[in-house]
């Protein structure tokens, strides 16, 4: 049965979000996972002689994989079988051996769920890639067989961790504690193992075989809760963790405070002495004040919200500028090197997909190389602070609807402003950007986003003022407004 991808997915609910295809786990038959990967194949990576695959944790992953694995076989390529490894890891290894790969995962979405991401050789597919495999005709097999997956090729997941291993110190956590909050993540294991080579004591908190959907960007109250609890029972230096599927990081200090993505990305971006940077429109305005107060020549390029969006943004800069010392950053702590770097001697070659492994270690290897607690690292920062969280079962079309009354209507505008002034406070709004959903500006200098979700029926909000509690009380009472 000939068919095209677009029809097929649109007739059981699946598309591509920010970043992959993504959909309920009812709805991604084997059928429909056969055609997405046979369309891949097709469109955007013919003739491919081999194809890495690898998976996360989820439930659902293994049968979804055996599905891509026989588009894999169908198109008459060899699938090199990763096994369960965190996506940059399969990434790295793709673009090492330059061959495409499919990741099978949902990242942080509920295990209900799941998804694929796709790479090309070079790296991770552009919306471009993604429309002509939506726009490709596949055959459908009458049936799909039913078959155990294959051994596990553990090369991707070795280069993966090699590639950190020479560029710090081997001594640089000697004396440290770090715990890692491993729940049901993929890179839960290769990080325990980096942060012992490094010479840290790690610190396992609350391994699980059940999925955990982690959201390293709005980070619920009860990681929160558990962070602080962690660090003062066990006296940390830090916490580590990530999202299911290791690609993006979360970070606590040694006070048990989660780091927000976004000061993460300028952190790691200050360290490797980046001169240009690629970043969505949410992420926190202490990426080009810092800059300004230090006299810094860091251009930096905002784009939409999703790695695909960075990394075409990444592709702008490096244009312009060929020899640009090149990464990206997103707000749930993803970073994406976009070119070749030397740490302390070594090459760190360009990963332009997300990684949750690098910008932990160098968090670790500056508060080592400065002598200083994580919480110090960030004290000459300008006082910017960001929260961000989202209101679940909103339809996407009653988002934008909403969204569009507020930008077209000052009472709209005033109304929602009247619900986060306070008394003798007259705020307006002053300015707009549109980058991504409606990004307003206030004559108070506090800034709200309002933004439609790309992976669920949820309604995302970004909010920034000038202290953490501003912020958090603007956030709540902007979601309690909805």
């Amino acid at each position: 049965m000939n068919k095209q991808v677009k029809v097929l997915s649109e007739e059981l609910g699946v598309a591509f979000g920010t970043s992959g295809v993504r959909g309920l786990v009812k709805d991604l038959t084997p059928e429909l996972c056969f055609a997405f990967v046979a369309s891949f194949l097709q469109g955007v990576c013919s003739g491919s002689q081999r194809v890495a695959v690898g998976l996360d944790l989820r439930p659902s992953s293994p049968e979804i994989a055996k599905a891509c694995i026989a588009a894999i076989e169908k198109s008459g390529a060899e699938a090199v079988y990763c096994g369960v490894i965190p996506t940059p890891a399969l990434a790295f290894y793709a673009m090492q051996h330059q061959v495409p790969a499919v990741m099978i995962t949902g990242s942080h979405i509920p295990f209900d769920r799941n998804g694929i991401k796709f790479y090309r050789p070079d790296g991770e597919i552009s919306k471009a890639d993604e429309a002509a495999i939506m726009d490709g005709f596949v055959t459908l097999p009458d049936a799909l067989p039913d078959t155990l997956l294959p051994d596990v090729n553990t090369d991707a997941m070795t280069t993966f961790e090699d590639r950190y291993k020479a560029l710090f110190p081997s001594n640089m956590l000697a004396g440290k504690k770090v715990g890692v909050y491993e729940h049901s993540s993929v890179a839960r294991d290769v990080i325990k193992r980096l942060l012992a080579h490094f010479g840290a004591q790690v610190v396992s908190l609350e391994r699980t075989d059940t999925f955990v959907p982690i959201d390293t960007e709005a980070v619920s109250r009860e990681d929160v809760a558990k962070g602080l609890a962690w660090s003062q029972e066990h006296q940390l230096d830090a916490i580590i963790s990530t999202d299911g599927d290791g690609d993006r990081p979360l970070i606590a200090n040694e006070k048990g405070e989660w780091l927000r993505g976004d000061i993460l990305g300028v952190l790691c971006a200050d360290y490797l002495k980046a001169s240009h940077v690629a970043a969505p429109v949410n992420v926190n305005t202490v990426l080009e004040l810092r800059g300004e107060l230090q006299g810094a020549e860091c251009k930096t390029l905002r784009t939409k919200i999703g790695s695909p969006y960075v990394i075409a943004g990444m592709e702008t800069l490096l244009e312009q500028m060929p020899d640009a010392r090149l990464v990206g950053y997103e707000a749930n702590g993803g970073f994406l090197v976009g070119s070749d770097f030397e740490v302390n001697g070594q090459t760190l070659h360009a990963l332009p997909t997300r990684d949750s492994v690098l910008p932990a270690l160098i968090l670790l290897a500056m508060a080592h190389e400065k002598d200083c607690p994580i919480s110090e690292l960030t004290k000459d920062f300008p006082a910017r602070h960001t929260a961000s969280d989202r209101i679940k079962g909103i339809p996407t079309e009653t988002s934008r609807q909403l969204i569009n009354d507020i930008k077209n209507s000052r009472t709209k505008q005033a109304e929602l402003l009247s619900v986060i002034g306070t008394q003798g406070e007259e705020l307006e709004v002053v300015s707009m950007d549109e980058t991504d959903g409606l990004r307003m500006t206030l004559n108070s200098g506090d800034i709200i986003h309002l933004r439609p979700s790309g992976n669920a029926p949820e309604l995302r909000c970004y909010v920034e003022a000038s202290s953490e509690n501003e912020a958090d009380n603007m956030l709540r009472k902007v979601l309690k407004n909805y």
